[in-house]
């Protein structure tokens, strides 16, 4: 009895410093306990949060074992549904394309919607060049919250990347920098909105504040040297 509430405590912990974004506190205090005392239950519970705090520090191939786990093992459908989701962000992150489309798809078919969800379809397909399926993915988003900055960034980049409507797609980048002026990606997609639209002195603007806030950012180093190439 005393080593199942050792095990519990440590448990407990784990969740606690989970919970103040001390992801590799928590990841450490996990990996104390026995999983042996544990019930399947409080198993697939400790691979939760091992699985999400292993993502947080993107350690993803281990995320990827105890999130697998989760899904296998859980009879918690939101909790399936939202580590179907990880997954596929997981999968995304480490170029395998393919099964993270596996994830999605499994969710929509099962009748789930969300935004998460659309807006990772969405971004699926954008790198698959699927744009005009991205387009729609992203508009989905859009009807289920018409304030996610995520959908409007994504949304307003595709249409002005891919000249299939500069104009819209500067309203849907601008948008989003005015709800999160400090987020750099779209800093980045409005300048490069403003540069697709024929405008680089805007462009210039915003590409420089994007450059400022992130200096290693491959995107934004790609389309700042576009740009001053342009006026060399």
């Amino acid at each position: 009895m005393a080593g199942y509430r050792s095990a519990e405590a440590k448990l407990q912990e784990g969740i606690r410093l989970f919970g103040l974004k001390r992801w590799e506190a928590a990841v450490q205090e996990f990996l104390k306990i026995d999983t042996g005392i544990f019930s399947a239950n409080e198993n697939t519970e400790l691979a939760y949060y091992l699985g999400l705090s292993y993502m947080k520090l993107q350690r993803f191939d281990d995320a990827l074992i105890y999130l697998e786990q989760v899904v296998t093992d859980s009879q918690e459908p939101l909790r399936i549904y939202q580590c179907r989701l990880t997954l596929a962000y997981v999968y995304l992150m480490t170029n395998r394309v393919k099964l993270a489309e596996f994830e999605l798809e499994r969710l929509s078919k099962s009748g789930f919607e969300s935004v998460q969800l659309y807006t990772t379809l969405g971004y699926t397909a954008w790198t698959q060049q699927r744009y005009e399926e991205a387009v729609e993915y992203y508009e989905k988003a859009l009807d289920l919250d018409n304030n996610n900055t995520t959908a409007m960034n994504g949304l307003g980049y595709i249409l002005a990347d891919t000249d299939m409507d500069p104009a819209r797609g500067l309203r849907f980048c601008r948008r989003a920098v005015e709800k999160a002026p400090q987020n750099a990606a779209y800093l980045d997609s409005l300048g490069w909105a403003h540069y697709k639209s024929g405008d680089t002195r805007e462009s210039r603007i915003w590409l420089r504040r994007a450059f400022d806030l992130a200096p290693h950012n491959a995107d934004i180093r790609a389309h700042m040297r576009l740009l001053v190439g342009e006026r060399s």
